[in-house]
């Protein structure tokens, strides 16, 4: 009897142990090595509609992403897969030009800091074709579009911070707009920088996390 009492007594504090411990955290998938396929996109894009980037540094605070997965699917495809990797985490913002852009997205600079060599050129390691922006989106204020060479996209990209329209050739793929958080680009905006003509914050923002979600936020028209 005393055997049975001290092992249910046992399998009592297991229990409460399990319920009160803190969950698994689920791990992160692997990044992904090679760009979307049409196919794959699809998949990738089921339960991704918002982006909630979070940064630190410089400038702290969140700010959300609307996607635009039918309009540009591979280039949303391959952000969503990047993102929900972990390879956005600890890169900071690397070329931010007041009145003009945000950038960021380059993995050298989670491991060095300020203007360093060849600042700017890193990516996934993979390369896709450029999705020309689609009808009825364009290069409004908080914006958000793949920066590319002309020819490929990668992992970077940019934050409009005014309206390019007038100035902007047609050429980069338009595939989200923040729909809140706008305070927060603007916060990254107004950072000082090693030179206005160069844009290489002073002191870093660092993207913290971004969380891809099925989400809305408030509502965006594309090209607001």
């Amino acid at each position: 009897m005393r055997a049975r009492a001290a092992l249910a007594g046992i399998a009592i504090a297991m229990a409460l142990a399990a319920c009160t411990a803190e969950p698994t955290p689920t791990p992160a998938p692997d990044c992904p090595t090679a760009p979307p396929t049409s196919i794959s996109a699809q998949a990738t894009l089921e339960g991704a509609t918002l982006a909630t980037v979070r940064v630190g540094g410089e400038a702290e605070g969140a700010f959300d992403i609307e996607l635009y997965g039918e309009q540009a699917p591979i280039a949303t495809a391959s952000f969503v897969a990047l993102a929900r990797c972990g390879f956005y985490d600890g890169i900071k913002f690397h070329r931010v030009l007041a009145g003009f852009v945000a950038q960021a997205g380059d993995p050298e600079t989670e491991s060095n800091d300020g203007d360093f060599p060849g600042i700017g050129t890193g990516g996934p390691g993979y390369e896709f074709d450029i999705e020309p922006p689609a009808d009825g989106l364009d290069y409004g204020v908080y914006s958000v579009s793949m920066a590319n060479d002309t020819r490929t996209n990668g992992s970077q990209f940019f934050v409009a911070l005014a309206d390019l329209n007038d100035g902007l050739p047609r050429q980069y793929t338009i595939f989200g707009q923040v729909v809140s958080g706008t305070d927060i680009i603007d916060a990254i905006g107004d950072v000082p920088v090693n030179d206005p003509r160069i844009g290489v914050p002073a002191a870093p923002v660092v993207i913290e996390s971004i969380t891809v979600s099925a989400g809305t936020g408030p509502q965006a028209s594309p090209g607001e």
